[in-house]
């Protein structure tokens, strides 16, 4: 595969054969990031579990202290007073029945984060073929199965993500963007990271983190020593 110039310059600065300490990585990815668009900074963290057993799944959310750097739009599924309160907490959308053939017929995406309250999943339960293979089914363990709905729409706002293990078990997350100060990223990186470590399965043996990765959208992956890590 053809990489471009900058790819090929930002990879100079880089040893494929050191495993780099946090904040010697974060230095580097911000500096490997040259994009004229201020890309996101992303950790992959592969994991010694099988996903395939639920006793060694791995799914839950953090709150990063900084935020992710995007503007994140949530839709609410909610009825009665629950509606002005998602309204109240800034929820960009918020409705019930009426948004099933919206989504489903006309293929209305325009949000990133699905919140339900328990007594509304009958409803979001129809939608199950088309929101979950985009990772967007509310779930009780991402708190966005809640009564809450205040809570849950604040601290998405604030800069709260998913990780969940994908079929290779590595988990994915955007931890900011390459504009971000090395401080708020090592931040981020460190809240992730604890929220993971925290997650292990009682039933995962050996090694729980195999390897971690960063990498900014269009720049080099830089490895992280593990065992300064858990």
């Amino acid at each position: 595969m053809k990489r471009g110039k900058k790819y090929t310059d930002s990879a100079k600065l880089i040893d494929r054969n050191v495993q780099y300490d946090v904040e010697e990585a974060i230095s580097l990815v911000k500096k490997s990031a040259v994009a004229k668009f201020d890309e996101t900074i992303e950790a992959h963290i592969r994991l010694g579990v099988d996903g395939r057993h639920a006793d060694q799944q791995v799914r839950g959310a953090v709150v990063l202290p900084h935020g992710t750097g995007k503007t994140v739009r949530v839709l609410v599924f909610a009825k009665g007073d629950k509606v002005n309160e998602a309204l109240a907490a800034g929820a960009d959308f918020v409705g019930g029945d009426e948004l099933i053939p919206k989504i489903q017929n006309d293929g209305w995406f325009e949000f990133d984060v699905v919140v339900a309250t328990p007594d509304m999943m009958g409803v979001v339960g129809r939608l199950g073929r088309v929101l979950g293979p985009k990772g967007l089914m509310p779930n009780p363990k991402a708190g966005t199965v809640t009564m809450d709905v205040t809570k849950a729409v604040n601290d998405i706002k604030a800069g709260k993500i998913e990780y969940r293990l994908d079929k290779t078990n590595i988990i994915h997350v955007p931890v900011g963007k390459a504009s971000f100060t090395e401080e708020q990223l090592a931040d981020n990186f460190q809240a992730l990271m604890g929220a993971i470590i925290k997650a292990k399965p009682a039933a995962a043996k050996g090694q729980y983190l195999r390897s971690v990765t960063v990498a900014s959208t269009m720049g080099p992956g830089i490895k992280l020593n593990t065992g300064k890590l858990a």
